[in-house]
């Protein structure tokens, strides 16, 4: 008993603490939450009198007979779009109007990252690397989406979004370094290749387990939005990642710790080989949103100024009104997943073949620029030359790079070595001495 008064001594304590922090709370957070005043999920008035549900945990009405809600109680969520395939603004109003210079560029971006991603697969394919993933008919979303960001914004990739590091600033170079493992390389070579990373372009680095970003990026929204930046926080994920209890975790932390975050989620129709129809029964994902009580938009990813408007209003109001915002971009992986992969055994070449001819956001917005004279065919060849010559100079320079110090496997996780860490560098070492015909230490850094 006496363990049962204490814990309940120590309980009115907290309640006290709670209560009085709140109260000092109370008017900064009204001035920074009166918007949220008529919300549907809001804190419910509690009426002994009325006749209606009174549960905390939903806001309904009682009604008198047996009825289960049918998964297609409302018609598919739409798809908002700007440019039809042809390249052709559908309502004005949606226009963006981006001057030349700023299109031009989203389009230069898009078709380096398609010319870098050529590249560097046959590269795999040839054994110089080991491992590659393309990013062939998701340039749109890469693109639209970043060009829509502040740069101070920070960013959780997944694994397939290098259009959005490559929109920021990030160098050719460092692409390569990092593919390469090469003593420029920021990750010090410790990395799969395409695990881009960048602390100056706020560009958190990749990590391989899937899903695991999206509670880190909820996390790191909570943070900016106590810091009152005017910052966001946006995180990249495919649809087979919404399939991962991390994604819950992410969505209801987000909505109800009311974090300004962007959850950008690249529906290409297959998690590797499984298809869309394979993975869930619902109406993809942006159905899910209203679920957790995120204003939620579904967004034709092939088309780039439907991905920045929407990012675009999306970040404006996160910011603003504090809250998460979910947009699914709903596009076409037409590369294999990776470079283990072989897409051809889960899909046909005609399937394919549609959206590489028919609906590529490349060819889109390519047919927009033509048709205001913004663009021929002779600028089309000259650019396919320049950017080859970039990518190919990058990738030069990459190979002939050393490898990193092998002694740099050990730093980085403490301040100073631990003993067990010691004795492990100094094992590596002595084998690496007595089987030396095996380690070309030539190419690495002395």
């Amino acid at each position: 008993m006496a363990a049962v008064r204490s814990v309940k001594k120590l309980y009115g304590v907290g309640l006290r603490a709670i209560r009085q922090n709140t109260a000092l709370r109370g008017t900064t957070l009204l001035q920074q939450r009166s918007f949220r005043v008529g919300r549907a999920l809001g804190q419910q008035t509690f009426d002994t009198s009325a006749e209606k549900p009174q549960f905390p945990g939903a806001s309904a009405e009682f009604i008198d007979h047996l009825e289960f809600i049918q998964p297609n109680v409302i018609s598919g969520i739409p798809v908002y779009r700007v440019m039809d395939r042809q390249g052709q603004i559908i309502n004005p109003s949606e226009d963006p109007q981006l001057p030349k210079e700023t299109v031009l560029n989203f389009y230069q971006k898009m078709t380096l990252l398609n010319t870098m991603d050529r590249i560097l697969y046959e590269s795999q394919r040839q054994g110089r690397i080991s491992f590659y993933m393309t990013n062939y008919g998701e340039e749109g979303t890469h693109i639209g989406s970043a060009a829509a960001l502040d740069p101070a914004d920070l960013v959780f990739g997944q694994y397939r979004e290098a259009g959005v590091l490559m929109y920021r600033g990030f160098p050719l170079d460092m692409f390569m370094a990092q593919c390469y493992a090469n003593a420029d390389d920021l990750g010090k070579g410790r990395q799969m290749p395409v695990h881009y990373g960048s602390k100056d372009l706020n560009f958190v680095t990749i990590s391989s387990p899937l899903a695991t970003q999206i509670p880190q990026a909820a996390g790191a929204a909570y943070a900016v939005k106590r810091e009152n930046t005017n910052r966001v926080v946006i995180c990249y994920f495919g649809e087979g990642a919404a399939s991962e209890g991390d994604a819950h975790a992410g969505f209801n932390f987000s909505t109800t710790l009311e974090c300004p975050l962007i959850f950008f989620c690249r529906n290409n129709g297959y998690a590797i080989s499984t298809p869309t129809n394979e993975q869930y029964r619902g109406d993809g994902i942006a159905a899910r949103g209203p679920g957790y009580g995120l204003m939620s938009i579904r967004v034709d990813g092939n088309d780039v100024f439907a991905v920045y408007n929407a990012t675009k209003e999306a970040r404006r109001r996160a910011v603003a009104e504090n809250q998460p915002f979910l947009i699914e971009a709903m596009t076409y992986r037409i590369g294999h997943h990776s470079t283990s992969d072989d897409s051809s055994a889960y899909r046909s070449v005609d399937e394919v073949n549609y959206w590489d001819k028919q609906d590529h956001p490349i060819s889109r917005l390519r047919h927009y620029m033509t048709a205001r004279g913004w663009w021929d065919e002779d600028e089309e060849r000259a650019w396919r030359k320049q950017s080859r010559k970039l990518v190919m100079v990058a990738f030069e320079k990459a190979e002939r790079r050393l490898k990193p110090h092998p002694d740099l496997m050990f730093t980085d996780v403490y301040d100073e070595m631990t003993p067990e860490i010691v004795k492990q560098k100094e094992a590596m070492w002595r084998h690496v001495q007595q089987y030396k015909e095996h380690y070309p230490l030539d190419l690495y850094e002395k």
